[in-house]
């Protein structure tokens, strides 16, 4: 027999999916992404606190190995907790979440795509959202989100009126 067939599991491994909704403070954003170091939370604090140094925030990352643990950080002790729930809710290795107010994701995306060890965003929004997570006999990966309701219809005139003003009222267009 060679290598390759030994390796492989005698039978397939059953997975169950699960969707998870996360509970965040109606006046934040969430950020849910993948990573893959214990130094996550701290280089993600910097991330956030380098770009907008007014946001508040909590942070926490579920560690994959070792003792596994949900590893937090952050400025505001009730963000912290929520982050920490929601990872945990997710028990997914190597996820984090960051749970920030007085900021837009628009504002820390990039400086936290630009982390090292973060290798994917899922998601960054302030519409309810369900994490859809798969479960193994090894444990739980991220399949995907699901962000927001969907579509209802196609704007209008007066719907892309509204978009722009309300785009120029945030101040991201003069």
């Amino acid at each position: 027999m060679d290598r390759a067939a030994s390796a492989r599991p005698e039978s397939p491994a059953m997975l169950e999916f699960e969707s998870v909704r996360l509970q965040f403070p109606s006046d934040t954003n969430i950020i849910v992404g993948q990573s893959h170091f214990i130094k996550t939370v701290e280089d993600l604090y910097e991330a956030v606190v380098g770009t907008v140094p007014g946001a508040k925030f909590g942070v926490a990352f579920n560690e994959a190995s070792g003792p596994c643990l949900v590893r937090f950080d952050g400025n505001d002790e009730e963000l912290q907790q929520a982050a920490i729930r929601n990872a945990q809710a997710i028990g997914a290795g190597h996820v984090f979440v960051l749970v920030i107010r007085n900021a837009f994701p628009i504002n820390v995306l990039k400086a936290i795509r630009n982390v090292d060890e973060v290798c994917t965003l899922f998601c960054a929004t302030a519409n309810p959202v369900e994490v859809v997570v798969a479960g193994s006999e090894q444990g739980r990966g991220v399949m995907g989100v699901i962000d927001g309701n969907s579509p209802k219809g196609v704007e209008e005139a007066a719907d892309i009126a509204a978009r722009k003003e309300l785009l120029r009222k945030f101040g991201y267009k003069r």
